[in-house]
């Protein structure tokens, strides 16, 4: 999942009209495996069943989910892995390897239609990568021709990082240092094959960036009173989605591909996060992913694309314990990791609104304000906590001065209280610096003074 950059550029040209008469509407989920915690592949696919998934996308080519998946009306989206691009894009032998051993077996039981090679590759930091996605998605296309796998179209999920300016949506526009060398290429390319442009898009970050410029109901897709004019194309706009899957489309006409088919690779809301996380809950969450199987079941388009169908996968499967980040990169299921739901939600879109059940009040749409600590979070490992009381404790600036011996924070002699104290320090410290805590996993925001007596932990004021 990438962060938004929300600058919204570009005239109107004459729109074509679409019709996506063949292609399904109906909608899927990403089915990511970031946690230690996960039901079996098989379990998991029953759970897609369930929830009345026509598309899934895994982020690998792991082969006992692909098993797992057979046999099933499911359409499949694997994922060549981003370590492997470059070796790729020069070895067409290796490319008919890893279609061979990762591709081949399952084709036939298992509906595999998409082959996305690499995830959200351009959010990297610059390197050589960059240049060599397009040469690796060739290369993975000649060996799906060559193995006869008709059905797989070949592409590439971006993030919407991959936009220098998208408000208004007319001013798309892809980011020009890659214009000429990556975006023109990759379109000319996805042309050919009549494949689809893949991105990931979510109004979450863009509203979360500016929750007091940009409404909620209008991100979330909630009926309001709210329009967005656009005064370079006329277009009006009445939600937030519509305005950035826009702003890629008028980006895509600016270097002459108007008229490419569009598959959101990933859209979602997190149902959870950090206390300084504003907008994350079930509510929230729950509310937007069912207005988003809402809209594109219905085949409403966009302004830009009326009526036509846009292929859409939810982010995410589960809560996956494991991923970095912030709290929300943790919390964008619709299942526990135990396979409950963390909301009910029917991906067909047949399920009337009414009946299910009532959704938790959300209490985050302001952000918090007041003091927050970080703390050793529940179950940690102590053996790594250990580790990571030292590195806190090595960023200098007297950090854990109070937890040696002596110090007012250094009874009682605890892993849990000097690991607690120190993750508050380093974080009160270092946060303005891109500190957080996280540590990798071991701590967590609280809201709770962990101070006792004398001892009177740092924190940060939100």
């Amino acid at each position: 999942m990438g962060l938004v950059s929300l600058l919204f550029l570009f005239p109107l040209l004459a729109l074509p009209s679409f019709s996506g008469a063949d292609i399904s509407a109906k909608v899927g989920i990403c089915y990511g495996q970031l946690g230690n915690n996960l039901p079996t592949p098989s379990k998991s696919a029953e759970l897609i069943h369930g929830l009345k998934a026509k598309r899934v996308k895994i982020y690998d080519a792991n082969p006992k989910i692909l098993k797992a998946l057979g046999n099933s009306d499911v359409q499949v989206s694997v994922m060549v892995p981003n370590e492997i691009i470059p070796n790729i894009s020069s070895d067409q032998a290796l490319a008919d390897r890893w279609v061979e051993t990762n591709v081949v077996p399952f084709y036939g039981e298992t509906k595999i239609r998409y082959l996305l090679v690499g995830n959200e590759i351009l959010s990297n930091p610059p390197n050589a990568t960059w240049f060599q996605l397009v040469p690796a998605m060739r290369k993975i296309r000649r060996s799906v021709k060559k193995f006869g796998l008709r059905k797989i179209k070949v592409g590439t999920p971006l993030a919407m990082d991959m936009l220098e300016a998208s408000y208004p949506p007319s001013s798309g526009a892809f980011r020009s240092d890659l214009t000429d060398s990556v975006f023109k290429p990759l379109l000319q390319f996805l042309d050919q094959t009549n494949s689809f442009f893949f991105f990931d898009v979510y109004p979450y970050f863009a509203w979360a960036a500016q929750p007091t410029v940009i409404s909620l109901d209008y991100s979330l897709l909630e009926p309001t009173n709210i329009t967005v004019k656009d005064p370079g194309s006329g277009l009006t706009y009445t939600n937030l989605l519509d305005q950035m899957i826009d702003a890629v489309i008028f980006a895509m006409k600016k270097v002459g591909y108007p008229d490419l088919r569009l598959f959101i690779a990933e859209t979602g809301w997190p149902n959870g996060g950090d206390v300084d996380q504003i907008g994350a809950s079930i509510y929230n969450s729950a509310t937007y992913n069912r207005n988003v199987v809402k809209k594109f079941t219905a085949k409403t388009g966009t302004p830009a694309r009326p009526g036509v169908v846009i292929p859409t996968l939810i982010f995410a499967l589960y809560n996956e314990n494991q991923k970095p980040g912030p709290g929300t990169e943790r919390h964008f299921g619709v299942l526990y990791p135990n396979g409950t739901n963390i909301y009910e939600i029917d991906l067909s879109g047949e399920t009337p609104e009414s009946e299910f059940p009532p959704l938790p009040k959300p209490t985050t749409n302001q952000p918090y304000k007041g003091k927050v600590w970080c703390v050793v979070a529940p179950a940690a490992n102590l053996t790594a906590v250990g580790d990571a009381l030292s590195y806190a404790c090595g960023q200098g600036n007297r950090t854990c001065n109070p937890i040696q011996p002596g110090g007012a924070c250094y009874k009682p002699n605890t892993l849990i209280r000097h690991a607690s104290y120190a993750f508050s320090s380093y974080w009160a410290q270092f946060r303005s610096l891109g500190g957080t805590c996280y540590f990798n996993g071991l701590a967590v925001q609280t809201t709770d003074d962990p101070s006792y007596g004398a001892c009177k932990y740092p924190s940060i004021t939100l």
